[in-house]
């Protein structure tokens, strides 16, 4: 059986890389403003994040009905939990705009 190179692993994974390369170069070259729009591209991640978990819930208890004590509590659980994680994303992607404009004021 014929052995092939371990690069060619990493073939799959170039367009990847080459698609990704770009936005981070984008973000470096703009410096602190940069950091805001990836800051403002965090937060809208955690406000899509806690849409959807609330989007679920509403429709396990919608198409399902209100199940027994433990469907539900397990159910407002996993709401709680993607909520939480939603609310962390928001904060960290405010820190970074407020990080970004006391950086522009400061270092502009």
């Amino acid at each position: 059986m014929r052995r092939h190179p371990e690069t060619f692993l990493l073939v799959p994974l170039l367009p990847i890389f080459l698609v990704g390369m770009f936005p981070m170069f984008l973000i470096g070259l703009l410096g602190f403003f940069g950091l805001a729009i990836f800051g403002v591209l965090v937060v809208c991640v955690g406000l899509a994040s806690s849409n959807e978990a609330h989007d679920s819930f509403n429709h396990d208890v919608i198409v399902h009905g209100y199940g027994r004590g433990s469907e539900r509590a397990t159910q407002a659980s996993n709401m709680h939990t993607a909520t939480r994680l939603a609310l962390r994303l928001e904060a960290v992607g405010a820190a970074m705009i407020i990080a970004a404009a006391i950086g522009l004021v400061y270092a502009g």
